[in-house]
């Protein structure tokens, strides 16, 4: 992972830090101030042998749907892999006395209780692709980096265009404007089907992805120091 600093602003190996998966623990003791939430992805990793990244976000889109009451639902097919249910992680009631109530996921006992959300009944195969967090954010995995880049982005996405929804329906009914219907979302077996065609679909947004970063002044990498070619872009 990243030093204690914006992931947008590494720009060398030396800015990252290798930790063990077994406790969370820099293999270099000697090594730099790291993210005290690092324990999101260790714990993730321990639970879900198949995942290979974890992606943990603020997004401001997202945020209400974790403290509202109104639950996140796939509004369109590319947001399929969000399911039928989004859980919500609730770390309040795991906090003990002394404990300092920062929300934040920073030991083994805290990352473990987020990763069991991920399965329905806390053990067992991976069953969500995406768990939001109470008052703080939602944590989405994958087998690669494409797939957890590609869900993260659609659950920010998913979630502008339900509260567009949302506020269109209520404005239209606070006008006595006519509305056909309840607000509709997928369905279980439109999830289903979503979620094979996110999976393979997700080459074209990427590629894109990487375009745009690329021709970003803001990201820096050294090895485009080097000539340009095909292993140095990747």
């Amino acid at each position: 992972m990243s030093g204690d600093r914006a992931p947008a602003l590494v720009f060398s190996h030396s800015d990252l830090i290798q930790y063990h998966v077994s406790d969370s623990t820099p293999v270099d003791p000697q090594s730099k101030k790291g993210y005290q939430e690092r324990f999101i992805h260790s714990e993730i990793y321990k639970r879900f042998p198949e995942i290979n990244s974890v992606i943990h976000s603020h997004s401001e889109a997202v945020l209400p749907y974790t403290m509202n009451g109104v639950a996140m639902k796939p509004t369109f097919h590319i947001a399929g892999f969000l399911g039928t249910h989004v859980p919500i992680y609730d770390i309040v009631p795991m906090y003990s006395e002394d404990d300092q109530q920062d929300m934040l996921v920073n030991s083994c006992r805290f990352g473990d209780s987020l990763a069991s959300k991920f399965s329905s009944s806390g053990v067992g195969d991976l069953e969500h692709k995406v768990v939001l967090m109470a008052n703080h954010g939602f944590t989405t995995v994958g087998t690669s980096i494409k797939q957890a880049v590609y869900r993260a982005i659609y659950t920010q996405v998913n979630a502008t265009v339900q509260t567009n929804a949302i506020t269109l329906r209520n404005a239209a009914l606070g006008a006595g404007i006519g509305v056909e219907g309840e607000l509709q979302y997928l369905n279980a077996k439109q999830v289903k089907g979503s979620l094979k065609m996110n999976d393979a679909s997700q080459d074209r947004p990427w590629k894109l992805w990487i375009e745009e970063v690329e021709a970003c002044g803001l990201y820096k990498n050294e090895s485009k120091s080097t000539p340009s070619n095909e292993t140095t872009r990747k």
